[in-house]
């Protein structure tokens, strides 16, 4: 493979981890970012289908083993970070108040 499409590649299964992330946490009861929480309905459904293309683009890349260690390891480390940066940025700076 193209060394330029296989960067774009892992850039592209990143990208698509960490939306998934994303809209799980904005599903999430626990989101403290009011200007995500109205999006919380769709978030459910947008979750699977980010979090399975992410994962067949790691697989891709690395093949089973590693890629689904690889995809768990980018969805897990943007699991940890929104509620963290959510906490440090807090709700004013966001739509809402504390």
């Amino acid at each position: 493979m193209n060394p330029l499409a296989a960067t774009i590649a892992t850039i592209a299964a990143i990208a698509l981890s960490l939306l998934s992330a994303a809209s799980l946490y904005a599903a999430s009861r626990h989101c403290r970012w009011p200007a995500w929480r109205r999006h919380a309905a769709r978030g459910k459904l947008v979750v699977g289908v980010l979090a399975i293309a992410s994962l067949w683009v790691w697989i891709a890349q690395l093949g089973v083993g590693a890629g689904l260690c690889a995809m768990l390891g980018t969805w897990m480390l943007g699991l940890m970070a929104f509620p963290y940066l959510a906490w440090r940025t807090g709700a004013e700076d966001n739509g809402g108040t504390r």
